[in-house]
């Protein structure tokens, strides 16, 4: 990372991917028509953060290794040329954010399998 704006584009793409991931979970249950004190009030944080970083550590060994799929090829397209460290887990973050959405349609969607 060389100037402020690669710096800033990093951190912004690292908390995306921990925001795509996050996945809230309400103790209780809510109202018809909650106000946003009402929803707050019933988030459970102790099991939204154990659901979270399980959710992180489910997907990270799938985005990883197609990160080091892309990686791969991009090396071999240019020639053995190594990718710097940041861009290389900036695809990971790319990655990982479209698997935290994917995924998070999926299981907000109520998808079930009988």
């Amino acid at each position: 990372m060389q100037n402020i704006k690669e710096k800033i584009r990093f951190t912004v793409s690292a908390l995306l991917y921990f925001m795509f991931n996050v996945r809230i979970d309400f103790g209780s249950a809510l109202p018809v028509d909650p106000s946003f004190m009402e929803i707050m009030q019933s988030i459970d944080l102790q099991s939204t953060i154990k659901a979270s970083a399980w959710q992180i550590l489910e997907t990270a060994p799938f985005v990883a290794g197609f990160t080091y799929l892309i990686v791969a090829v991009l090396q071999y397209m240019g020639d053995g040329s190594k990718l710097p460290w940041d861009r290389k887990l900036r695809l990971f973050f790319a990655i990982g954010i479209i698997a935290g959405l994917i995924l998070g349609i999926w299981e907000y969607g109520g998808v079930t399998f009988n």
